[in-house]
């Protein structure tokens, strides 16, 4: 049976400890789970200065001290929306990451919370991101606004801001293109939807920019919240296909780089499969202390 990163951490601390070997194995494998070269060296020097100084004696005590360490590195995003003023999401990443669905599930999160959500297909370069969104829309009872293939998709943000703010909405959920074959006009295109939905009057505490990252793809996690960090500024990130056997440890390096806050974790198929980042939850399963 496949052991989740998390277990085999727990099985690296219960066995031979204090050794140069031992402190050299730790930084390889966090280093496999996603950290990165740097954070992995800076958590592995610290764990040896505690074992140094004889404060390490059992395996919760490493466990604990390096989701301490990890756990300094990670915000959490608050995901509440007003029912007085419009709330607006750009949901931002690359093709195959699970945006789409993603934006369903929040749509069907938001909903059982008594909001009213439109969702905006302005991904219009993919005639099937839109169909797909409106096969969403149709499921959940929720309104959509969409253009034909190949429009422009801030006229898309500016119709659907427009008829939200018309008919009282509480929150609306852009879908956009994630082609990374052209960065340029990628990123162009986001900088003229930013600038359209900031002239509609949704101020800063309104307008959130989150992206979807599929937590199956290491540290492509990074440079992908990199690129779009730089690009547009984000707010908050949303871990898609998250199990037991994720490493997670990509969201950690985000973090210290970054300063990233997650808001949401999507962990299966159901409209119901996603939740408000639990810090500790993840942090417990990320060094093995869940049982």
């Amino acid at each position: 049976m496949l052991k989740g990163f998390g277990a085999r951490l727990k099985a690296l601390f219960g066995g031979a400890r204090g050794d140069e070997r031992f402190f050299e194995e730790l930084e390889d494998f966090l280093i496999e789970g996603d950290l990165g070269g740097q954070l992995a060296m800076s958590i592995s020097d610290e764990v040896q200065a505690r074992v140094k100084e004889g404060r390490l004696k059992e395996t919760s005590d490493y466990q604990a001290l390096v989701k301490r360490l990890l756990g300094e590195k990670l915000t959490t995003m608050d995901c509440t929306v007003s029912k007085r003023e419009l709330t607006l999401f750009l949901v931002l990443g690359v093709n195959g990451v699970g945006k789409t669905t993603s934006i369903a599930k929040l749509a069907a999160y938001y909903q059982r919370r008594g909001h009213t959500v439109l969702l905006a297909a302005a991904d219009t370069f993919r005639a099937a991101a839109a169909d797909q969104l409106e096969i969403h829309a149709r499921r959940l009872g929720c309104r959509i606004v969409r253009q034909a293939s190949g429009s422009d998709p801030g006229s898309v943000v500016f119709d659907a801001i427009t008829s939200a703010q018309a008919r009282g909405e509480d929150l609306i959920l852009v879908d956009t293109a994630g082609r990374m074959h052209n960065k340029e006009n990628l990123l162009k295109e986001l900088a003229k939807i930013d600038k359209i939905i900031k002239g509609r009057g949704i101020d800063e505490a309104h307008y959130k920019k989150l992206i979807v990252l599929d937590s199956t793809t290491g540290q492509n996690q990074v440079s992908q919240a990199e690129l779009f960090d730089k690009a547009i500024g984000l707010d908050g990130l949303i871990l898609s296909k998250y199990d037991s056997l994720a490493k997670g440890g990509a969201l950690v390096q985000i973090g210290d780089r970054l300063s990233i806050p997650v808001a949401f974790v999507g962990t299966g198929e159901g409209y119901g499969d996603i939740h408000p980042f639990d810090k500790d939850e993840f942090l417990d399963a990320l060094v093995g202390l869940t049982h």
